[in-house]
């Protein structure tokens, strides 16, 4: 089953960049929770602030751009990969969409 975009259906522009940048904020607020790592440490891997930490786990990712999380996810030791492919034939638009990995294997 499909999840919705709660940024779609508020209504605001850009929702699947929204959506986007949100999943890349929680895999960094999991990844840092998995490897137990304080604000603190986490900052310093990714050359943050603590505070910056802070905005990021608790989703407030206004002024972090989808490459800058990014970037933040392979100073974290996860692979990054870019794929880019022809929108489905069945689907209305194309779309900006994370999948995280475990192991080889999907996770939302």
């Amino acid at each position: 089953m499909k999840r919705s975009n709660p940024f779609a259906v508020l209504g605001l522009a850009d929702a699947d960049l929204r959506l986007a940048r949100a999943e890349l904020s929680r895999l960094i607020d999991r990844t840092i929770r998995a490897r137990r790592l304080t604000q603190s440490a986490a900052a310093r891997l990714m050359g943050l602030t603590q505070p910056d930490v802070s905005d990021l786990v608790r989703g407030r990712v206004g002024r972090f751009s989808l490459e800058r999380l990014e970037r933040l996810l392979v100073a974290l030791d996860m692979d990054v990969t870019i794929r880019v492919a022809p929108r489905p034939g069945a689907a209305r638009r194309a779309a900006i969409r994370v999948e995280y990995l475990a192991h080889g294997v999907a996770k939302t």
